[in-house]
């Protein structure tokens, strides 16, 4: 299982790489060559998913992907129409970082019989936007406000009460296209007070600052609109995150 997977890096203070694909950015024909260069830097994770996902052409984006790789697939869903029983996992987010009823619940319970049928693997995540800089897409149709970039005490106390309802793991997201990724004391707040694993996004555009997080405590980086831009970003990206847990597990 995933979560079990995923659980073993929290454990082991281990880090993961995920590269995130919009569908509505990428054309199915291209993921034939994304999942290749994913199969040759060894990525642990694609997550699939957008905010508007004008196109619909997730399911097909996924089915191409997996004939040419056999890197998880886990939904990143921005609403219940979202969900394909193709992936192999969902992250059923609910969004504690803002105070809309309809994220934190409401969809759910609209989502629900389609998720139990789905036969996906689900992991119960507390979805916290962080500011990055900017009014990213995520904080506008999620007509939430973000925790603020310089109080991971909040980030803290948000994460802990997300653990405490017994969430799976936390995802801390900038958004895309943040101007400011999630700082690094914050990762490093969070990361060393929760016993359940992290996932940090939003605005990491080097290896260098995957290398950061990494060492910050995030257990998962996922990283999109950089790759967008330049997809061999990849291999350097998923490297730095492999020499990140090196260095950590030797230390």
């Amino acid at each position: 299982m995933i979560l079990t997977q995923l659980r073993a890096l929290k454990s082991q203070n281990k880090s993961g790489f995920a590269v995130l694909v919009d569908p509505d950015k990428i054309a199915p024909a291209d993921m034939h060559y994304l999942a290749r260069l994913c199969n040759d830097a060894r990525v642990d994770y694609l997550l699939m998913g957008g905010s508007l996902l004008m196109a619909h052409q997730m399911e097909l984006c996924i089915q191409r992907f997996k004939t040419e790789s056999e890197i998880p697939v886990i939904l990143f869903p921005g609403s219940p129409a979202q969900v394909t029983p193709y992936a192999d996992a969902l992250l059923y987010l609910s969004l504690i970082s803002g105070r809309n009823a309809d994220l934190l619940i409401g969809q759910h319970v609209t989502s629900a019989p389609a998720v139990k049928a789905s036969g996906l693997e689900i992991i119960s995540t507390g979805y916290m936007i962080i500011d990055g800089g900017v009014q990213t897409t995520v904080s506008y149709m999620s007509d939430s406000m973000p925790i603020p970039g310089d109080k991971p005490e909040i980030a803290l106390c948000t994460a802990w009460a997300a653990e405490l309802q017994g969430k799976h793991i936390i995802y801390m997201d900038a958004g895309s296209g943040a101007r400011k990724p999630v700082s690094e004391e914050m990762i490093r707040k969070v990361s060393s007070h929760i016993e359940i694993p992290l996932f940090v996004g939003g605005g990491i555009l080097t290896p260098e600052k995957v290398f950061e997080n990494c060492n910050a405590g995030a257990n998962i980086i996922v990283v999109g609109n950089a790759i967008e831009r330049d997809p061999l970003l990849i291999r350097d990206m998923a490297l730095a995150t492999r020499e990140a847990t090196a260095n950590k597990v030797n230390s």
